[in-house]
């Protein structure tokens, strides 16, 4: 459900802070009313009197009562957030965005592949994928962050999600540590030879992470033989007001916070600015 008055945020209180990484923490918050999404979709979080930002859930889209956002220090408000505790309250807008289209991934094996924090949205995506798992012959996810301690959700990562059948988890790090045992290398390396075996020809793909980890995993993809249109992409990095008013998240004629975040690569490669 989305409140009338998309400009008026709800009152959330933050029950639980986890910290994820050195800068990135899971927020669970409870909104005052059942707060709905579908993955993909994004919300405004206000801090009083600091500002807001906008944030993709990284919960199962299930839960009405409660809902999770990751979210890195790298701002103002972000900073702000982390230094919030429990029983502290937080405003809510939203939710805002088209989610990811999973009527057209229904039937297919879906490769999803993450870097950084980028892994948040795309939480929220396989737990929605979970939740119907027999409508897809395979999910596979591929992730890659800087190295071991940057990894996001380790523990699913590396315990709960690796004993679902039908879900195949591997995760890459830039610089390995001595008790890294994993591949190290940036997360195209995982997408190639050993580490992958995909239907290419009928499967779709998903990205998220930093733009330069998007523009060249895109780039793998479609050098594997992922035609644009299976390719489905969360442009995220440049949204602020949520609403398309501001502009920021232009992308040629689409506004990434209203005609996306998630868009399949055929609607804008041929744009300039896809990764600025």
């Amino acid at each position: 459900m989305m409140k009338a008055e998309i400009y008026m945020p709800a009152v959330a209180v933050v029950t639980g802070v986890k910290r994820e990484t050195p800068t990135i923490s899971t927020f669970t918050l409870v909104p005052e009313e059942p707060f709905a999404f579908q993955a993909g979709q994004f919300v405004e979080l206000c801090v009083p009197g600091v500002g807001e930002a906008p944030f993709t859930p990284s919960s199962s889209p299930a839960v009405q009562d409660r809902l999770e956002v990751t979210v890195m220090r790298v701002g103002r408000v972000t900073e702000a957030l982390h230094h919030m505790g429990e029983g502290e309250k937080v405003g809510l807008r939203g939710p805002l965005g088209k989610p990811y289209p999973l009527e057209r991934f229904r039937g297919k094996e879906v490769l999803i592949v993450g870097g950084g924090v980028g892994l948040a949205p795309l939480r929220a995506l396989l737990y929605a994928l979970l939740a119907e798992k027999d409508q897809y012959p395979r999910i596979i996810v591929r992730y890659g962050a800087r190295t071991p301690a940057d990894i996001v959700y380790r523990e699913e990562l590396e315990g709960a999600w690796r004993g679902i059948s039908g879900l195949d988890v591997l995760v890459t790090v830039d610089e390995g540590d001595m008790e890294w045992k994993g591949p190290v290398g940036v997360v195209t390396r995982i997408l190639e030879g050993e580490y992958l075996r995909a239907d290419v020809q009928r499967g779709v793909a998903v990205v998220c992470g930093p733009p330069v980890m998007m523009k060249f995993a895109t780039l793998k993809l479609l050098e594997l033989g992922y035609t644009p249109e299976r390719i489905y992409l969360s442009m995220e990095k440049n949204m602020s007001c949520g609403v398309g008013k501001c502009g920021h998240c232009r992308i040629g004629t689409f506004y990434a916070c209203k005609d996306g975040p998630v868009f399949s690569f055929d609607r804008i490669k041929d744009f300039p600015n896809v990764w600025d």
